[in-house]
């Protein structure tokens, strides 16, 4: 007997009873990006692996141990973006998005990374991006925090989450605190965790993002990102926290948030929640902007974020979201009133367009298609029996309503419709 197939592991399916709230969710963004004035932009999901280690970092986490990277039959190498916004900056270098305007751009979609599944992180998993380019104000900042708190708050996830923002300064201030961590966990050397050794030579800063208990207290004591601001880095955050402030949005302070990315400068943000158990980060993003000079575009300030979508959706499972419901199951019995039920469908769907109409061809009787209505929720039946066929009716019944079935002509019943859901249609 031949094994089945499943899927890969970590890369999982959205079946039709989760798929209606993926899509509620995706609605609200948009709305969201449309009241902002942001623009789709959609990228492959395939770059060159050159892309990332370039704008990521050649020794971070993500390029050394967790990119889907192989060579094409020309022996290039290519890799599964890990994730969207080098893919963004890219797009809008080659196409020359840059040119005396300011993208202000949205993105949504699957992103690749291989380590170890577990609840809220995933192989194949999939990513909500903005990227707001060419503005250096930090008040571009605090609108894109905005953009974030706006998306939680439409989906009531207000109680479940709270901000924590920082600044890793300008490049300059990044430099010396590199320097100055790497020489303050030289010291105790022998208190590092294999990980953090590692990271030690390579990325000092994601040191102080361990989870690792025996190491808290060492991390506690490390020097503190804010002694390493200049004057420019200083301004820029107070500025940051002033507009938090005057749009009414709750932060706290992390002097220990960092993000494990090497083109991040000024403000770094995370929507955060203890639901989720080690899987805290709802929402990351800050600003980057040396990374279109380092893609080889013009020197172009721009921040961002990105949100997950599968752990939105965990927290989202705490709110009442059903699935859409039918407004109208139409049932049949017999070949001819089949192929009368199918007509009036397509009829309905053309003159209401918003009207949901369940039509489902089967040989089942009318019984066993009334069960299936009432487990679908629908709100009315159509029924196309023997007797209807031979009147030229068609039966009509409230499945919510305590109310006798009606036999009702063609435009009878398209009237009765009209009434019953003049909302939707």
């Amino acid at each position: 007997m031949t094994d089945i197939l499943q899927a890969i592991r970590g890369m999982n399916d959205v079946l039709p009873d989760e798929s209606y709230r993926w899509q509620y969710v995706e609605s609200i963004l948009r709305d969201i990006m449309a009241a902002y004035c942001y623009e789709e932009i959609r990228m492959p999901v395939l770059e060159p692996t050159a892309l990332f280690k370039r704008s990521i970092g050649e020794v971070t986490d993500i390029v050394e141990k967790e990119m889907y990277t192989f060579a094409d039959r020309n022996g290039d190498l290519l890799s599964l973006r890990p994730e969207g916004t080098a893919s963004c900056v890219r797009a809008c270098i080659e196409h020359n998005l840059l040119y005396q305007q300011a993208p202000r751009l949205w993105y949504i979609g699957p992103m690749y990374r291989y380590e170890r599944p577990q609840k809220g992180r995933y192989r194949q998993f999939y990513q909500f991006g903005i990227e707001a380019l060419g503005f250096s104000s930090p008040n571009v900042d605090v609108e894109v925090m905005a953009i974030a708190w706006r998306i939680l708050k439409a989906l009531n996830l207000m109680p479940y989450v709270k901000l924590e923002i920082n600044s890793l300064g300008t490049p300059q201030c990044r430099k010396q605190f590199r320097q100055t961590l790497v020489d303050y966990f030289t010291q105790y050397k022998d208190q590092l965790d294999e990980d953090s050794l590692r990271r030690l030579g390579t990325n000092p800063l994601r040191i102080l993002d361990s989870k690792n208990p025996s190491m808290q207290a060492l991390i506690e004591d490390a020097p503190k990102l804010a002694d390493s601001w200049n004057d420019e880095a200083k301004a820029h955050f107070a500025a940051v926290c002033v507009g938090l402030e005057a749009v009414g949005i709750e932060y706290k302070v992390n002097s220990r948030l960092v993000r494990g990315l090497d083109y991040y400068t000024h403000t770094v943000f995370e929507w955060t929640t203890d639901q989720l158990g080690a899987q805290s980060a709802v929402c990351a993003g800050g600003r980057y902007d040396g990374l279109v000079t380092q893609l080889g575009g013009k020197d172009t300030p721009a921040v961002g974020f990105s949100l997950g979508i599968e752990r939105l959706l965990m927290l989202f499972e705490q709110q009442a979201c059903k699935s859409p419901h039918p407004h109208v199951y139409l049932m049949s019995l017999g070949d001819e009133a089949q192929r009368q039920a199918l007509c009036l469908a397509e009829e309905l769907r053309t003159q209401f367009p918003a009207l949901r109409v369940h039509f489902h061809a089967t040989d089942a009787s009318l019984k066993s298609q009334f069960k299936r209505a009432d487990k679908l929720q629908a709100d009315v039946a159509i029924v196309l029996g023997e007797t209807e066929l031979a009147q030229g009716v068609f039966g009509y019944k409230h499945l919510k309503k305590a109310q006798e079935q009606q036999s009702l002509t063609k435009p009878a019943l398209i009237h009765q419709l009209q009434q019953e859901f003049l909302q939707h249609v």
